[in-house]
């Protein structure tokens, strides 16, 4: 299995935090990032509703929710003092990172390093700063739970032969894991 390590941020500002975080402070843990617009319906209707979900039932110790404000159109309507005011009305207390803009190219740099096709989009990154999962739209709830679940479940260092992330019976059988 072809394990990627997960591309460093590239972050104008964090909200949300006191501090600037990278992947690398975070090592040992469960990383669910969420890539999101304000004026993405799938944005505020399903995924930043989701991660607020994963924030709550999953432990601090185990997993951590980062929200990537990545934004490729209508820039003069997201700037700072508006994602400020969305964070606050939606209640959103995970971190969230303004991705960096990109040089003279229309996608920001993070979306870039990831080659995100757009927003919303998931991604889970395992105990070892690897990509276990990139996922562009929705993800239904039961199936990120699994995913995040298997995560969490293995040691730092184990792989899973068996895992793919079409399907929840894919999901890491421990017994499986090398």
């Amino acid at each position: 299995m072809f394990l990627q390590k997960a591309p460093k941020l590239q972050v104008e500002k964090w909200l949300n935090t006191k501090h600037n975080i990278t992947l690398e402070s975070l090592r040992g843990k469960v990383v669910m990032i969420v890539a999101f617009q304000m004026l993405c319906p799938g944005c505020v209707e399903f995924s930043l509703p989701q991660a607020k979900k994963v924030q709550s039932m999953f432990s601090d110790e185990d997993v951590v929710v980062i929200g990537i404000h990545t934004v490729f159109e209508h820039h003069e309507a997201m700037k700072e003092v508006s994602l400020r005011a969305f964070i606050d009305e939606y209640q959103i207390t995970f971190p969230v990172a303004i991705d960096e803009a990109g040089d003279n190219r229309p996608l920001p740099k993070t979306m870039e390093a990831y080659d995100m096709q757009g927003t919303p989009t998931i991604i889970l990154i395992d105990r070892d700063g690897n990509i276990n999962t990139k996922s562009f739209g929705h993800i239904h709830n039961l199936r990120l739970g699994a995913k995040i679940a298997s995560l969490v479940l293995r040691k730092s260092g184990e792989i899973c032969q068996n895992e793919g992330d079409d399907a929840i019976s894919d999901a890491c059988n421990l017994e499986r894991c090398t």
